[in-house]
């Protein structure tokens, strides 16, 4: 954001305004990439020209800003969906490794029925 700057005096036109308020925009911006390049990785990659088009379409059509957004939201989302598919498999081998037995489960089914017993139906 811009801070609002008024000038005074002989300096006070409004071209001198619009000069100051150009000036310090400018400055921001460099400051917001300089940050935002700082802060984050560069990759860089080739697509196949089908690909390239599909994500221009998507960039045309505002479903994404831009090519960048559109790869970094792919990734995110292959990072999630491989970080889940991971904690699902192990999951799975904990069940496996110490299946349930009737133990386990008699608690769930006493406590069912005894729910289904106390609500006057």
């Amino acid at each position: 954001m811009v801070p609002e700057v008024t000038l005074h005096g002989s300096q006070g036109t409004d071209a001198w305004q619009r000069r100051l308020r150009i000036c310090m925009a400018i400055r921001v911006a460099k400051c917001n990439t300089h940050s935002y390049a700082v802060r984050m990785a560069q990759l860089v990659t080739r697509v196949g020209d089908d690909l390239a088009a599909a994500v221009d379409r998507l960039v045309e059509a505002g479903i994404v800003a831009s090519r960048s957004e559109a790869v970094r939201l792919a990734l995110e989302q292959l990072v999630d969906r491989c970080r889940r598919e991971e904690i699902g498999a192990r999951i799975r081998r904990g069940y496996l490794d110490r299946p349930q037995d009737e133990a386990d489960l008699a608690w769930a089914d006493e406590s069912t029925v005894r729910m289904i017993t106390e609500e006057p139906w």
